[in-house]
């Protein structure tokens, strides 16, 4: 429940988008008509907990993602914000541009975010530190050194693979980013873990991928085909 909680929305598309082979920003690419980001930007425009909306995208890219959100026609405010070299930094960049109680984290290159996630992510804040969504990990994972040599072997029905959207108190998450400045995650909730904050997973679904391959962008676009036909 919102309590009366002000929420920023964070959408981040300042990635590199390496591995997506096109030396373009996979963000951009259309998909079933639309751009990857216009999904994302929709599902949170339109959500009922959503005040306003922040996306972090490199500067050379700000001419574009205008053009989105203009295209878009959105009911939100929604402000661009320079991203940093890595994730983490962009989300710094982001958190200190709003004075929401609450901020909701999203990777712009999962585009068939649903909006039940966003509303159980800060529905379930009451009772827990951070939220996320994720799915069972499907394989066994092995943890290794450097060497590739195995050292542990997860017990599969503990295993999750963390997605987005993840939701914390801003204020909280600010705090840790700060404390380690020189720390670099791949997700907001670790740094929180390090401190012993109590994060909760949420269960998603497998088709809420993040699109980092071509191979990623052709099975979601699959998945939008059969919807239309």
């Amino acid at each position: 429940m919102k309590e009366n909680k002000s929420i920023t929305g964070i959408i981040l598309v300042a990635g590199n988008s390496k591995r997506f082979g096109k030396n373009r920003n996979k963000n951009f690419e259309i998909l079933d008509g639309k751009s990857v980001l216009s999904y994302s930007l929709e599902v949170f425009d339109k959500n009922k907990y959503i005040d306003d909306i922040i996306i972090a995208g490199k500067e050379e890219e700000i001419s574009q993602i205008q053009n989105i959100i203009t295209h878009e026609n959105l009911s939100k405010k929604v402000k661009i914000v320079i991203g940093g070299v890595t994730r983490k930094q962009s989300i710094y960049n982001c958190l200190n541009e709003t004075n929401s109680d609450l901020v909701v984290i999203h990777d712009g290159a999962r585009p068939l975010i649903k909006d039940t996630y966003i509303n159980q992510c800060i529905d379930k804040m009451k009772d827990y530190d951070g939220t996320t969504i994720g799915v069972k990990s499907k394989d066994t994972i092995k943890i290794t050194d450097e060497n590739n040599i195995v050292i542990n072997t997860t017990e599969r029905k503990y295993t999750w693979v963390i997605q987005t959207p993840q939701c914390f108190e801003k204020n909280i998450l600010l705090k840790m980013h700060e404390k380690y400045m020189d720390k670099d995650v791949t997700d907001d909730c670790t740094l929180l873990e390090m401190e012993n904050y109590k994060i909760k997973v949420i269960e998603g679904d497998y088709t809420n991928i993040k699109i980092t391959t071509s191979d990623d962008f052709l099975f979601i676009k699959n998945i939008l085909n059969k919807k239309d036909n």
